[in-house]
């Protein structure tokens, strides 16, 4: 083996090392009581009531999804606005683009009732 690779791999073996003596001593020091009252299910301090497993309705994932996507545009746009005015005028039509396709995006969204909430 090359020794190029050598301080890599001396990195991986360190990282699954420490991940092992983490989980382990989890493990080991782990309080070891429980019970019927610890495996009841918990909803914000209070009993449940009804079905535990119901099927979410598909509004939440539309708007998570929604989220996730612009949550990931603030984080191309940050960097961009920090070096703007060294960056010039084709960083601007570059950004343009990048903008406009996230509002067709949306606007797709937007007209296919992705926003409704019935």
């Amino acid at each position: 083996m090359s020794t190029g690779y050598l301080p890599l791999v001396i990195f991986a073996a360190g990282g699954m090392l420490f991940a092992l003596v983490v989980l382990a001593t989890n493990w080991l020091f782990r309080p070891r009581h429980g019970g019927r009252e610890k495996e009841r299910t918990y909803e914000c301090g209070l009993d449940t009531e009804g079905q535990t497993w119901i099927q979410f309705k598909i509004g939440y994932y539309l708007y998570a999804l929604v989220f996730v996507v612009f949550d990931v545009e603030t984080v191309f746009l940050f960097p961009w606005a920090l070096t703007f005015k060294a960056s010039g005028m084709v960083s601007f039509a570059e950004m343009a683009i990048f903008i406009a396709v996230l509002a067709m995006g949306i606007w797709y969204a937007w007209r296919k009732g992705a926003f409704e909430w019935n």
